[in-house]
């Protein structure tokens, strides 16, 4: 082998800040395209056939992993030229998306219907604006894994729902988990939703 095979190859840097070079990478956080041009921040991983980046929009990185955004300022991970979002805007993302985080209700939960543009998922029925409708949870094939995504149905639609294969909300103690998730919801509310529902099978 010659001395040029055998020379080592330059350490990557763990981050990389620059504009997109085409428009068909994606972006690992959101999933969406990453157009040509626009400034996004690799993150190194090591995979089976080497080291090699993986892509994110700035704002996407900055909502969820902002630590390794800000670690990749400090190093100034990026070329002269290169326009780069202030961090402190990037960390004004990230705090909301922490807060909206720490607001969203767990399933299942009750909630007054703010449209009535969403359908049941169980019956395809529309939810009447400013009724209450139920979330649960319903298991969502998502890259070669299962996730538990929200659904909306109608009250009077929730046993049978529950008793559908791919719902991942319990039925046991799913009286008390809906009065206690539904905050912000009269008590009486939610107890007129419970009898809307009926008896959950054990």
């Amino acid at each position: 082998m010659t001395d040029e095979a055998n020379r080592e190859q330059p350490e990557m840097s763990p981050y990389l800040i620059e504009p997109a070079r085409s428009g068909r990478s994606k972006c690992k956080t959101c999933r969406r395209v990453i157009q040509k041009g626009h400034t996004r921040i690799g993150i190194l991983i090591v995979g089976p056939f080497g080291p090699g980046y993986l892509w994110h929009h700035m704002k996407c990185a900055a909502r969820r992993q902002l630590a390794k955004v800000e670690e990749a300022y400090e190093m100034k991970v990026w070329a002269d030229g290169v326009e780069i979002p202030p961090i402190e805007k990037l960390r004004v993302l990230a705090e909301k998306a922490e807060k909206d985080k720490a607001e969203r209700k767990t399933a299942p939960h009750t909630e007054i219907a703010p449209t009535g543009r969403a359908k049941c998922k169980h019956c395809g029925e529309p939810i009447a604006k400013g009724s209450y409708r139920v979330i649960l949870s319903r298991g969502v094939e998502f890259a070669g894994q299962v996730r538990s995504g929200p659904i909306n149905v109608h009250p009077g639609c929730v046993v049978r729902e529950l008793m559908a294969e791919d719902c991942t909300t319990e039925p046991e103690g799913f009286e008390d988990a809906l009065r206690t998730n539904s905050t912000g919801i009269p008590p009486d509310d939610v107890a007129r939703v419970l009898e809307e529902i009926g008896p959950i099978p054990g």
